[in-house]
């Protein structure tokens, strides 16, 4: 269960680094300011999701592990 949890919070990291890439390159030519935001809105996310990673994979026990 552990594995599962940390490789769908993986895999959502992923997804927001490729959006916040993609939508910052779209809006960076017309609208500077709303392509810093989403980068910096998109950082928070994932850096937010990277924490919750490393405590899920410090606290959080299997049933099956002693």
């Amino acid at each position: 269960m552990k594995k599962k949890v940390i490789r769908v919070l993986l895999t959502i990291i992923a997804l927001i680094l490729v959006a916040t890439v993609v939508i910052y390159f779209i809006y960076r030519e017309e609208k500077e300011w709303l392509a810093f935001y989403v980068a910096c809105c998109g950082g928070v996310l994932i850096v937010n999701l990277i924490l919750s990673v490393i405590f899920v994979n410090k606290n959080f026990k299997d049933k099956d592990s002693p």
